[in-house]
């Protein structure tokens, strides 16, 4: 694993986009709150806004800002938080104050704790929760290794991290764990 360059990773994330590894695939990402960072990464997979996007984090709290914690019911509140730190997304409430380009529209937002320690070492180090998703065009196999990344997308990312995935096999399952419905498998 190469060493995580803090300084330039910071800096990356002043308005642009980053790329980084994640449990199976390279996730493109930027600062969930910059509307500008998230267009340019729906413009670069060429992913419709509707769709939404993934939070992923270090920890519960840095989700926090995303999430409307009180709309979790108290007896669904150790379902919600069993599944992490670990490879499952979720589908929780969001508050209102979240962007509708991290949300499709939605009243919900997919979130993840994640285990990779290299990520929640990134999220932690940044000091908070990043855009996550796989780094390809639609339609084309995701990134798994930083060069992959680049032959992808060339100088349009601000920041590649090289270092290697943490070679699960698939991405994230995602469920609503308020329904148990099922969006997506791991396998």
């Amino acid at each position: 694993m190469t060493t995580l360059d803090l300084a330039a990773a910071r800096e990356a994330l002043l308005g642009g986009v980053i790329a980084y590894p994640t449990e199976a695939v390279f996730g493109l990402g930027c600062d969930p709150t910059d509307d500008t960072a998230i267009k340019q990464i729906l413009a670069l997979k060429r992913r419709p806004v509707e769709k939404g996007l993934i939070l992923i984090a270090a920890d519960y709290s840095q989700l926090l800002p995303y999430i409307d914690d009180r709309a979790i019911p108290q007896d669904k509140r150790f379902q919600v938080l069993s599944h992490w730190p670990g490879p499952v997304t979720l589908i929780l409430p969001a508050r209102k104050s979240v962007s509708e380009w991290l949300t499709g529209g939605r009243d919900t937002i997919a979130v993840r704790v994640t285990a990779f320690e290299p990520v929640r070492a990134l999220c932690r180090k940044l000091g908070t929760a990043l855009v996550s998703t796989s780094a390809n065009p639609a339609g084309e196999e995701p990134a798994r290794t930083a060069d992959e990344v680049r032959s992808y997308f060339g100088d349009q990312l601000s920041w590649v991290w090289d270092a290697e995935t943490g070679g699960a096999r698939s991405p994230s399952k995602i469920i609503d764990p308020l329904t148990e419905k099922v969006f997506r498998h791991n396998e």
